[in-house]
């Protein structure tokens, strides 16, 4: 007789990306996921994998479901500078009220977490970053193309310090910083990259 899965794997998998991200791989023992999920450790591994794979499978649901999206947005916008703000106005909001106040970033966590034998997990969030950086760079292409950028602007290095004060905001938020206090670095970082008015 073939085995028959009785659960939806994938319900079960958006339950073990919460648990991680708000918990984190190393305070997450497989019965945590047991208890989280439904599933009994032989479904479990059985579909899953070991912890550390689900652990990756739940950072890719996350990067697809938050992340991936998120870049799009900002990347696609057409406004340039208000576009960026924007971003980081949602993310601040996020982070920072809802049911996700203060979990902070599943990847920003991931980050401090991996260590140097987590080779997958470092790609992937090699990856992300990329995407990040690059969604903040074609945004930033988008405000120079519009005049909104101080001359002489560097696109690309501006973009690099954008993703992170985007890490900056995720790590402070995760730890009760007031959120119009973020509002303000932010503001004050996306001031000086804009045209002043004389210019």
């Amino acid at each position: 007789m073939p085995d028959i899965k009785h659960f939806d794997p994938e319900t079960a998998l958006d339950a073990a990306m919460r648990l991680f991200w708000r918990r984190g791989v190393a305070a997450t023992g497989v019965q945590d996921v047991v208890n989280a999920t439904g599933l009994n450790r032989s479904s479990l591994y059985a579909t899953f994998g070991g912890k550390q794979d689900l652990y990756l499978a739940a950072l890719r649901r996350y990067v697809e479901q938050w992340s991936e999206s998120a870049f799009r947005r900002v990347a696609q916008d057409g406004r340039g500078l208000p576009a960026v703000s924007d971003f980081f106005a949602d993310l601040i909001e996020v982070r920072c009220s809802g049911e996700y106040a203060r979990w902070g970033c599943m990847v920003v966590n991931a980050h401090a977490a991996a260590g140097p034998e987590d080779a997958e997990v470092r790609a992937l969030l090699d990856r992300q970053h990329q995407m990040l950086r690059d969604a903040l760079e074609a945004a930033l292409a988008t405000a120079e193309a519009r005049g909104e950028l101080a001359p002489d602007t560097d696109t690309a290095a501006a973009a690099d310090a954008l993703a992170l004060l985007a890490y900056g905001v995720n790590v402070r938020s995760r730890a009760g910083a007031d959120p119009a206090a973020l509002k303000r670095t932010v503001a004050a970082a996306l001031g000086t990259m804009a045209r002043r008015p004389d210019h």
